[in-house]
């Protein structure tokens, strides 16, 4: 089994890496969330791995962090959810947001993913809540019931205004990350001059 590389990037798009280590190219199947973590600068990256086999084949799919391949595996532990499905879901939210709506039962945050309905967003919640435990927080602060609720309530405000539900999360992650005690109207108003810049 392939758990790790570390090599040259060949080539790179949204949805695959072609990794070349020490002389042999793998391709690589990633999430969205991966691609935007990818430091291209160095031209030398290294991604968690895991080994998909098929009868039609084998499928390799990288991850930026340990915690997001721990979500795919439980991910693709579910019927029905099979590893490009899984890794739809993990482009379409942060691996600690994912974590976070599981933990409190957010059905419509994460029926929001696309791909995902109501009943395999509430089938997530029902089989993943109790395993929530085996994925450590990539930030290294809990977050709570209330920062939780505010971080979704800003997500939602900007949403209505027109802005990209990813891009919303990903500005006010970074304000919650820098300030965890803002306020919502402060958040929100600190998203909306980073997103109209």
């Amino acid at each position: 089994m392939i758990g790790y590389l570390t090599g040259k990037i060949i080539s790179l798009i949204p949805s695959r890496l072609l990794i070349d280590v020490n002389g042999v190219g793998y391709i690589v199947h990633i999430s969205l969330n991966t691609y935007e973590k990818l430091n291209t600068a160095d031209n030398v990256i290294s991604v968690f791995t895991y080994l998909s086999v098929k009868q039609d084949g084998l499928d390799l799919y990288g991850f930026h962090s340990q915690n997001e391949k721990d979500m795919f595996e439980l991910l693709i532990s579910i019927n029905g959810i099979g590893p490009k499905l899984a890794l739809g879901v993990l482009s379409g939210i942060q691996t600690d947001d994912l974590k976070n709506a599981i933990q409190f039962g957010d059905a419509a945050r994460i029926k929001a993913i696309p791909g995902i309905g109501k009943k395999t967003a509430e089938r997530l919640i029902l089989e993943l809540k109790d395993k929530m435990g085996l994925i450590a927080d990539e930030v290294s602060s809990t977050f709570s019931t209330k920062a939780y609720t505010v971080k979704n309530d800003a997500v939602s405000a900007l949403n209505m205004l027109g802005y990209s539900p990813k891009i919303s999360e990903k500005i006010i992650k970074q304000i919650i990350d820098e300030k965890p005690a803002i306020t919502l109207e402060d958040l929100i108003k600190s998203a909306l001059i980073q997103l109209n810049k």
